[in-house]
């Protein structure tokens, strides 16, 4: 376990801090993304980790590999599902 900070932050607080939902920072925090310790019923995130979860977060969307594959179309130059 690494060494503790000396704040720690409410999942609510570190939501906020990562502009995300705390139901966001509960799953990232079951999944092993975020470390976080638990205190009685509550669980509480070091600055470290918001700081570390900070660095790897990336923004929502295709990666720049699926951007770049073609449309494909139909016999005809139409896109599929369009207006007929």
């Amino acid at each position: 376990m690494p060494p503790m900070s000396e704040h720690l932050y409410t999942t609510s607080e570190a939501a906020g801090l990562l502009d995300v939902t705390p139901a966001r920072v509960r799953q990232m925090v079951a999944r092993g993304e975020i470390e976080s310790v638990k205190m009685g019923r509550d669980r509480f995130i070091t600055a470290e980790a918001i700081e570390e979860a900070r660095r790897r977060k990336t923004k929502p969307g295709p990666t720049p590999k699926a951007a770049e594959q073609p449309v494909v179309t139909k016999a005809g130059g139409k896109k599929k599902g369009g207006k007929k």
